[in-house]
């Protein structure tokens, strides 16, 4: 008998036996922890870290394709949460950049660097109006949806990928809910996140803009409601800034959510042509023009946060204070340890005292 085949025998049936073992000891390790969740032993999160660890690890079990998202939520929880939860897991898990495949909205491709080598866009297969209905009721991603099914089945089909795995913000959202509930604090937050910057990407729409600018995004929203004041607020805003610097207004021709655009004209103010806002990327094409901008003003929420992303201060306005000041903490930190640029929020009630050094501050040296 030939000595070699002999041994490749021993070793195969050495082999065998070790997965059982080692199929045996998951199954006592996951029968073990049930049961401390059922007893209550084991506390929530500590529940959800072992049913979130899970998961992954059902993902790197298959050679199959990873689909990252669907993401069809607000900018900000992008910025702030999902990616930098993204990049975690995949340098936690070592997993191939090769095997993603990111799907998002807006062209934010960008965002994602290295992570989004594959990318498909929700505007690619369903228009601006189709997306607003489906995502009306579901902006908060805690599960897999109708529309998000429906999404992935189609860049799954549009892009021959076959089975994919499926990394859901609903994993995010269960691993981050006791923060949001005050049941945490940020360090559950910053356990499951990745910081970086975003790389500046060139974009054609930057060479009909002025050589220097300041880049503007006013909307209205709860914690800026559409009143009188607000409007004359912004238009007053906006028309002592461009007497200094010019003015771009990062508008866009369609709306995707319950958040109007406020138009401002002026003799310095600029507007981004709508041909060159087309749905799949008008998220690429203002974070090229904020990039380029001396600084951000508007409307608190997503925009402001990608300000200090691309390497741009932010003015962050409001009126009302009903945003969660869980999430304003969050960015915060999150520049505070990436140096550099930050987020300054200010109520429109305390402008008369810092009108005078407002201006400054956006047109200053940089």
């Amino acid at each position: 008998m030939n000595p070699e085949s002999t041994l490749a025998r021993v070793i195969a049936k050495f082999e065998r036996r070790l997965e059982g073992v080692e199929r045996l000891l998951e199954h006592q390790e996951r029968t073990y922890s049930d049961a401390l969740e059922r007893t209550g032993i084991l506390d929530d999160q500590a529940a959800g870290d072992r049913r979130f660890a899970r998961r992954v690890e059902e993902l790197l079990k298959s050679d199959r394709p990873i689909l990252v998202g669907p993401w069809t939520g607000e900018v900000g929880f992008e910025l702030i949460y999902w990616i930098p939860f993204v990049r975690w897991v995949v340098k936690t898990y070592g997993i191939p950049p090769e095997r993603l495949f990111v799907v998002s909205r807006g062209g934010t491709a960008p965002w994602y660097g290295q992570l989004a080598h594959r990318y498909a866009d929700a505007f690619e297969f369903f228009s601006t109006d189709e997306f607003r209905v489906a995502t009306a009721e579901a902006r908060k991603q805690r599960r897999v949806g109708p529309f998000d099914a429906a999404l992935v089945d189609r860049v799954a089909a549009a892009h021959q990928l076959g089975r994919v795995g499926l990394l859901h913000p609903g994993l995010m959202y269960r691993l981050f809910m006791p923060f949001w509930k005050n049941a945490a604090s940020f360090a559950r937050v910053e356990r499951y996140a990745e910081y970086a910057r975003f790389d500046a990407v060139d974009d054609p729409v930057l060479r009909d803009l002025p050589s220097e600018y300041v880049a503007a995004r006013f909307y209205f929203s709860e914690c800026f409601p559409d009143t009188p004041d607000n409007r004359e607020f912004i238009a007053s805003t906006i028309e002592g800034i461009s007497r200094q610097v010019p003015v771009v207004l990062l508008n866009t021709p369609f709306t995707v959510d319950d958040h109007a655009d406020c138009d401002v004209r002026g003799k310095r103010v600029t507007s981004i042509d709508a041909t060159r806002m087309a749905p799949a990327r008008n998220l690429a094409v203002q974070s090229a023009v904020i990039a380029r901008a001396r600084a951000f003003v508007g409307t608190y929420g997503g925009y402001s946060y990608l300000a200090p992303l691309c390497g741009v201060n932010s003015l962050a306005l409001y009126s009302t204070r009903s945003f969660k000041s869980h999430h304003l903490h969050v960015a915060q930190e999150m520049f505070a340890r990436l140096g550099g640029p930050s987020i300054m929020p200010l109520d429109v009630a305390a402008l008369p005292a810092v009108r005078l050094a407002l201006s400054g501050a956006l047109v200053g040296a940089p």
